[in-house]
């Protein structure tokens, strides 16, 4: 995989793309953002899971986004949706995938913030770590994503297609799923690869 400044920053914007949107609600700014999105034309998973998302935030509105967004992620005692690595990889929250996380966290020298409420081993948490990893050694990034994403991205895109109150964030699931997989074959290749790494999106490095 190629890690050039603006592969790095293509995939960066991705990730903490992601990150907003499964931390909170989305903000009025970020659906204006993705309802307007500039996409190219050639056929990929990317390029549909773009124009999904892209016509979900056109015919999304502020509070049915708050109602779904309670309704998979939180819920009353939980939601539909559980958005936790140790959930889905050993069947319970506060397991040993969040003390594995939470180590390799402080090997990599990052603290969790005072404000961030989540275990570590929330997709959203692990995204930013992405995102902040884009521009580190490949294999660094690739022993992260494979140890602590690749497990359990596609049960979670699974549950929430499953969600009986998903909608906008079906497409959100078709998002994650398919950089993801394109991240895990790029990252399965030999990290000395020439492979180069393209986003079907023009814009997307906009949105901060």
């Amino acid at each position: 995989m190629e890690n050039n400044d603006e592969q790095a920053t293509l995939r960066q914007d991705i990730y903490l793309l992601l990150a907003s949107l499964f931390r909170q609600v989305p903000p009025q700014e970020l659906i204006t953002f993705l309802a307007d999105l500039d996409i190219e034309s050639s056929e990929s998973a990317m390029q549909q899971a773009w124009l999904a998302l892209k016509q979900a935030a056109k015919e999304s509105d502020q509070e049915s986004l708050e109602d779904e967004y309670q309704n998979l992620f939180i819920g009353i005692g939980r939601g539909e949706v559980m958005p936790f690595g140790s959930w889905h990889m050993a069947g319970a929250l506060m397991e040993k995938p969040l003390a594995q996380i939470r180590h390799d966290l402080e090997l990599l020298g990052f603290e969790r913030a005072d404000q961030v409420k989540e275990p570590e081993d929330h997709i959203a948490a692990l995204c930013e770590v992405m995102a902040m990893l884009s521009e580190e050694e490949v294999g660094t990034q690739q022993v992260f994503f494979n140890k602590h994403l690749a497990p359990w991205f596609e049960p979670l895109a699974k549950q929430i297609e499953q969600a009986k109150n998903a909608n906008f964030y079906l497409s959100v699931a078709q998002l994650l799923r398919a950089f993801c997989t394109l991240e895990q074959v790029q990252f399965s290749q030999n990290v000395k690869s020439k492979t180069h790494f393209k986003i079907d999106v023009k814009n997307v490095t906009e949105y901060e």
